[in-house]
């Protein structure tokens, strides 16, 4: 069986690991294909993300341990980019595509935060109402493929990450939105992000999407990836065994991964 993760970050943007770091630690875990995905650089948030110049380290040294670590694992040199983010892409071997930021009175807000920022977004800038909340991000989910260009479509749902922590439901009117935007993706024919990443990190006890989004993509005969959003070489397959039992349970038999070909499905 294949053992791989396409979703991973190192000190070049917020993750904790230089990538030798992570590739030794892959090859520790029998790890086949490790694919790296740094935060893309956008001049409107610097907080997270790589910037102009450390970027070309990043496609520098991920490059040099594909040649020096060619005979035990295939490495693969990819990007995570946000919707708001106009950098070229073309040096890269694959694109995460990804929501992290709405917009709201002109003003910036990231969705990918603590508990403290997720109640400031719904409870200040939406007075309470989190379903004016969500439909804002879910318009924006939409348009990840097309602002992006990805081969992946990054944790779809990512602000479920503190529903747990904050006891929010995922109400009939949240899931139409959810829904809603599945559809708007299906046609693109993309792989949509099983990710444990939250789970890693203290977020979630389940990987996200969750299970009834899930159910709805297979309905719609759309694809997934198993990944961990690992920030850390410690987690780096954290939770997939949760992720395969998750997909198992919802109908699917075959999960994408990438290679040097581009992307294809394998069974489980």
């Amino acid at each position: 069986m294949i053992k791989e993760n396409f979703h991973t970050h190192t000190y070049f943007c917020d993750g904790k690991n230089s990538p030798k770091e992570m590739v030794e630690k892959a090859v520790e875990l029998n790890f086949d294909i490790l694919g790296f995905s740094g935060h893309g650089h956008t001049d409107r948030d610097g907080s997270y993300c790589m910037n102009i110049e450390n970027t070309e380290k990043y496609i520098q040294d991920i490059n040099a341990l594909k040649e020096e670590y060619k005979d035990k694992i295939l490495i693969l040199l990819g990007i995570e980019q946000d919707i708001i983010s106009t950098d070229d892409i073309s040096n890269f071997d694959y694109v995460i595509g990804s929501t992290h930021y709405i917009e709201k009175d002109n003003k910036l807000y990231n969705v990918d935060g603590s508990i403290e920022e997720f109640k400031h977004l719904v409870n200040s800038v939406y007075n309470g109402n989190f379903i004016d909340f969500a439909k804002d991000y879910f318009e924006n989910v939409k348009t990840v493929v097309e602002k992006t260009n990805c081969q992946i479509i990054g944790h779809f749902d990512l602000i479920s990450k503190n529903f747990e922590r904050c006891n929010v439901l995922q109400t009939e009117e949240y899931l139409f939105l959810a829904k809603e935007a599945v559809d708007a993706l299906i046609p693109y024919n993309i792989p949509f992000e099983i990710n444990t990443g939250a789970m890693s990190r203290g977020y979630r006890t389940s990987p996200y999407p969750s299970k009834n989004i899930l159910k709805y993509i297979k309905e719609k005969g759309g694809k997934i990836i198993f990944t961990s959003d690992c920030h850390n070489k410690d987690y780096l397959d954290y939770g997939f065994s949760l992720a395969e039992q998750l997909a198992k349970d919802v109908g699917f038999a075959k999960r994408c991964i990438i290679t040097e070909q581009g992307i294809k499905e394998v069974d489980f």
